[in-house]
């Protein structure tokens, strides 16, 4: 029973997100859209296509859309930290041991990449990409910021050795990230096809699946692992939504001479 349990844990985190996504589709009141003011859109910002995106900055929203899910993730792999739990950390590794104990591949340390192809190959194609390139490059970039920001620190303070008996186990790192891009694809994507989101949560999921299959993390690692990335992007959009009430940050690269007479570059941001 254990085993049998223990398995299709692991793959309800494939099938947790993408049910996620499909419910932040769904459509918000009409009245409180037409109350909203139109958007301003400025260098960088293309036209909000959904309400959930025109919403952004809604601290309820947040609450309920990224607060909830991710402290829900992070608390339940607190709860099963090593022996603990109802099913706990020890339970999924014995049945992993039991029903894969040759199971090893390096899929997970590319797969959860691949949403970066498609966010990339959606910029040439589509003209209904959220942000210009260089604004999802910015706002990627400070979710892995936020996200290591976290990741790392903790691995540190908690010292939990993973299954191999390497250290440095809770959270996975792998899976954060994998979950940061993913719910950086849904925020970019989400109004262009529920299915791309879907896609990319799966892909995050599957990252976390095959990190507990290697024996390379515990379920604990992973499952506080895919609450650290979800809220790292989250608050970032979050933010970015507050500044820029509804629009975009005016961003400029320039070239300046520093003290001494070397050359740089210098970034000014107009709010």
């Amino acid at each position: 029973m254990n085993k049998l349990l223990s398995i299709h844990l692991l793959w309800l985190m494939v099938l947790f997100a993408p049910a996620q996504t499909i419910a932040q589709i769904q459509p918000i009141d009409k009245d409180t859209a037409n109350a909203l003011p139109a958007d301003t859109v400025l260098p960088g910002q293309k036209n909000p296509f959904t309400d959930a995106q025109r919403l952004e900055a809604s601290n309820s929203r947040f609450l309920k859309r990224a607060v909830i899910p991710s402290v829900a993730l992070v608390g339940a792999g607190i709860l099963t930290i090593q022996g603990r739990g109802l099913i706990s950390s020890f339970d999924t590794r014995d049945a992993r041991n039991r029903a894969f104990p040759n199971f090893s591949t390096e899929a997970d340390d590319f797969i959860m990449l691949a949403p970066l192809v498609g966010l990339y190959g959606f910029n040439l194609i589509s003209s209904q990409n959220r942000h210009e390139l260089g604004r999802q490059t910015l706002l990627l970039g400070l979710s892995g910021v936020l996200a290591s920001a976290v990741v790392w620190p903790v691995k540190g303070l908690t010292n939990i050795d993973r299954p191999n008996g390497e250290p440095h186990a809770f959270p996975s790192g792998h899976t954060t990230y994998a979950f940061t891009i993913a719910t950086f694809m849904d925020k970019e994507f989400r109004h262009k096809s529920p299915w791309i989101s879907v896609a990319s949560y799966g892909i995050a999921g599957a990252t976390g699946v095959m990190r507990v299959l290697n024996n390379a993390h515990w379920m604990a690692d992973v499952l506080a692992g895919a609450g650290v990335g979800i809220i790292s992007v989250n608050t970032v959009y979050w933010v970015h939504a507050k500044l820029t009430k509804g629009g975009g940050l005016n961003t400029t690269f320039v070239p300046v001479v520093l003290p001494g007479g070397a050359k740089g570059m210098a970034l000014t941001i107009a709010f």
